[in-house]
């Protein structure tokens, strides 16, 4: 067996190798003696077992196992290998799918330009984000945007990482050639292309083609587009869910029927004002896209019962159905459904002006679909209290109802209502000419409400609206620290729930009234009293909303609406005229209780004044069940469908801030006071004041206004405040407002002293409707229309300072 030499050998033999030519001769007797002594030693340093190493000078880079050929040891490798993790900083040792995740977080687009120039990984991990949804807000950056992608040789691939483009912001500009550069995109999710009347089928067919992600599409009013962009969208976007083809008049119902059967998931599909399409294309839908959640099929007059029973009955999980201005849909469409079935997901029925349905269908309606939240039958002039009774079998499910104009429904209807359905947080009950100071204060009761409808309602005084003053102090159920109801414990609420109030052309209100109501409601950001008299007054239009451009010169006189700051101003001015003081005083027989008080800025001087409210005792609803919400699975929104509704917000974060309340504002509701002593030392309290037991005090949050769930009733858009007078001539369908900030004033508006005129009846019909808690549903959509807010993770979401490209 061959051994191997000792490093000292070999050592010695390279030097020995490297000496110059003259030591190379010397004696070959004195080279064996020198090799002779170096083996000894090598092996005197060794063990004596040891053999003779052989002559291999690669062999000391080939160690064997066996350390006792040398007197170094084996190197451990482990050992020889160098790390410098422990050099870097932590956050340079995190996982990339950490980093991602930190940056996703980021709500401004500059924060995530600034992690991207951080250095290279950084830059690779952030670019997506940065280009999930470039903003393309005016032409300069949509320029920036469309140069970057057409560079020759990127450092990014940036035309892989853009999911979602919105156009809609330069929807005036928008042409073919301004979307050629995009064609570039490949995984293009999203595509917003609202009110672009520019374009046509040569630049969205190019869009398309490379577009097979595409999940959801907005080509509402571009009226230019045919049906050739329909039948490429079938072709190259199978994997569609949402379509917004409003008012796209020159699309046929064969290229319709041709994307019903390409696009079987479609979910979400708006066809408002479509009037050329008739029964065979919806019915398409129905029949190949049964995973259909909502349909929108406003103002198609050619479309009748057999498609709305066909999307119905065939239907898997249907939980929207708009039918508005269908004016062929009678009680047939839901007759004609198959007994013994229901629809547990429906969740919104819209039939405004069917003007053909009556009893009976609203009778089965109820029956088959038992979890309806929002149903509107305003302009269903055929409805009569007993469509009411069986729409109160729907119990604590409904949360939104709109009778406007169905002029048959007395106080019965409204009584059996409020007794049965507590949850009630929206209701119009416009034009119902029959009710009366009875059924407003039955309405006052219930809990949760929020926003009231009772325009042209002139038979309502001023009593209904002490009512609803009255409505912030109902009882509220106890709960322990873990949240349960304590049974037969209440307390008084701090606040009212009441956020819009409309009462125009209630012609009996006077201003005492409004200013109890304004006082009572520090959560009231909607007041209209357009046509009543006590408001007719110069001193009070610098708080009033300017009226709508459309409006004739007589309607813009009458017109008196109060949103936002102009609420407060209003508030506050009729709190602290002396002209008004008198006004404060409360009214003969109520109690002056410490927990049923609101503290208000004074009428002259600034002091504050303090307004006597009786508490309400548990009659007929105005105890608050004490249920928290049950949010149904179908409340909330699908991950990817991104259909929240954009909602008007209230004034700032804090509802209650800002509101001339004594003392400072607070985001939760102060805790309820002790039971308070009686003032009549011996006198016993009267029997309908409740006694309020001295327990353990818990801060319970305001019940803020949920801007998740979707749009109710809104039936369109026509001016600012439409509801309470719109122009001259037959109603056009249920018109909606929106929530005001801090609007412009008409100080210049031609407008009469008070007293100098009266309101003529003829001031224009009222479509008698409330304003939805969102933009109405026949907007765009937000995955279909949305603006810079229509992001679900606001990590997406670009702002202005971040460059259109690395």
């Amino acid at each position: 067996m061959r051994q191997h030499p000792s490093l000292d050998v070999l050592a010695a033999q390279r030097a020995a190798r490297r000496s110059p030519p003259d030591t190379m001769t010397a004696p070959a007797g004195d080279a064996g003696d020198a090799n002779t002594s170096a083996q000894e030693d090598s092996r005197s340093s060794s063990s004596a077992s040891s053999p003779v190493p052989a002559d291999n000078e690669e062999s000391d880079f080939f160690l064997g196992a066996n350390d006792s050929q040398s007197s170094l040891g084996v190197p451990n490798l482990q050992d020889m290998q160098v790390s410098d993790d422990e050099c870097l900083p932590p956050i340079n040792r995190l996982p990339n799918e950490i980093l991602i995740s930190i940056f996703s977080k980021l709500n401004q687009s500059s924060d995530i330009l600034h992690a991207m120039l951080t250095c290279k990984r950084w830059a690779r991990n952030s670019v997506d984000i940065l280009w999930h949804r470039p903003a393309c807000t005016n032409w300069q950056k949509h320029s920036s945007i469309c140069q970057t992608l057409g560079l020759e040789d990127p450092y990014f691939a940036y035309r892989h990482f853009i999911r979602r483009l919105n156009l809609a912001a330069l929807a005036d500009r928008v042409n073919d050639g301004s979307v050629m550069p995009l064609a570039a995109c490949t995984r293009v999710e999203r595509l917003t292309l609202t009110n672009c009347k520019g374009l046509t089928d040569s630049g969205l067919i190019a869009l398309v083609k490379n577009s097979g992600h595409l999940l959801a599409l907005d080509i509402s009013n571009d009226d230019q587009i045919t049906e050739a962009s329909i039948l490429a969208i079938a072709e190259h976007c199978r994997r569609l869910q949402g379509l917004n083809i409003s008012n796209c008049t020159k699309i046929s119902n064969e290229s319709m029927i041709k994307l019903a059967e390409s696009c079987r998931f479609i979910k979400r599909l708006k066809l408002n004002e479509c009037r050329q399409l008739t029964d065979e294309a919806v019915r398409a839908f129905a029949e190949h896209c049964p995973n259909i959640l909502e349909i929108d099929l406003h103002q198609c007059r050619l479309v009748g019962n057999d498609p709305v029973t066909s999307l119905l009955a065939k239907g898997r999980s249907l939980r929207e159905l708009r039918l508005a201005n269908c004016e062929l849909v009678d009680d047939g469409a839901f007759l004609s459904l198959p007994p013994n079935k229901t629809y547990e997901h429906l969740r919104i029925l819209d039939l405004t002006s069917c003007a053909r349905l009556t009893d009976r269908a609203v009778e089965k309606i109820v029956d088959v679909a038992p979890r309806l939240r929002n149903i509107v039958l305003a302009k269903c002039r055929n409805i009569t209290d007993a469509s009411v009774f069986a729409i109160s079998r729907l119990g604590k499910n409904l949360h939104y109802i709109h009778l406007g104009h169905c002029g048959h429904i007395t106080d019965d209807a409204v009584k059996r209502l409020v007794q049965c359905c507590n949850r009630i947080r929206y209701i119009d009950l416009g034009c119902c000419v029959h009710l009366t100071d009875d059924s407003v204060t039955r309405l006052a009761a219930l809990p949760k409400l929020k926003r009231i409808g009772l325009v042209k309602c002139a038979n309502i005084t001023d009593e209904s609206v002490y009512a609803l003053a009255r409505a912030n102090q109902r009882l509220r159920s106890r709960r322990d620290a873990d949240g349960n109801v304590i049974l037969g414990e209440h307390y008084p609420s701090s606040h009212s729930s009441l956020e819009r109030v409309h009462l125009s052309y209630c012609t009996n209100l006077t201003l005492k009234s409004i200013i109890r109501l304004l006082n009572s409601c520090p959560r009231l950001t909607h007041l209209s009293l357009t046509g009543v008299q006590a408001f007719l007054r110069e001193d009070l239009e610098a708080f009033c909303r300017d009226a709508p451009p459309e409006f004739t010169e007589h309607q813009r006189q009458v017109f008196c609406v109060f949103s936002g700051q102009g609420v407060l101003g209003l508030r506050r001015y009729l709190n602290n005229e002396r002209d008004f003081a008198h006004l404060h005083d409360p009214l003969p027989g109520e109690l002056r209780h410490r927990g049923a008080h609101a503290a208000l800025p004074g009428p002259a001087n600034g002091a504050s004044v303090t307004v006597h409210v009786p508490v309400l005792t548990n009659d007929g609803g105005a105890l608050d069940d004490g249920e928290p919400d049950v949010v149904d699975d179908d409340d909330g929104l699908e991950d990817g469908s991104e259909m929240a509704i954009d909602t008007q917000p209230l004034l700032g974060n804090n509802p209650v801030a800002s509101l001339g309340v004594g003392g400072p504002a607070s985001n939760t509701i102060p805790a309820p006071p002790p039971a308070p002593a009686n003032p009549f030392s011996n006198t016993p309290a009267p029997p309908h004041a409740p006694v309020v037991p001295q327990q353990a005090q818990f801060h319970e949050d305001p019940m803020a206004f949920s801007q998740a769930l979707p749009s109710p009733l809104g039936v369109s858009h026509q001016g600012a405040d439409a509801m309470d007078m719109s122009p001259a001539g037959p109603s056009s369908g249920v018109a909606s407002t929106a929530v005001g900030g801090n609007h412009s004033h008409q100080a210049s508006r031609n407008r009469q002293a008070s007293g100098a005129r009266g309101v003529p009846a003829e001031a224009g019909p009222s479509t008698a409707s409330i304003q939805a808690l969102a933009p109405g549903p026949h907007g765009p959509l937000t995955p279909f229309g949305g603006g810079a807010n229509a992001s679900r993770n606001p990590s997406r979401s670009n702002g202005n300072n971040g460059p259109a490209g690395l």
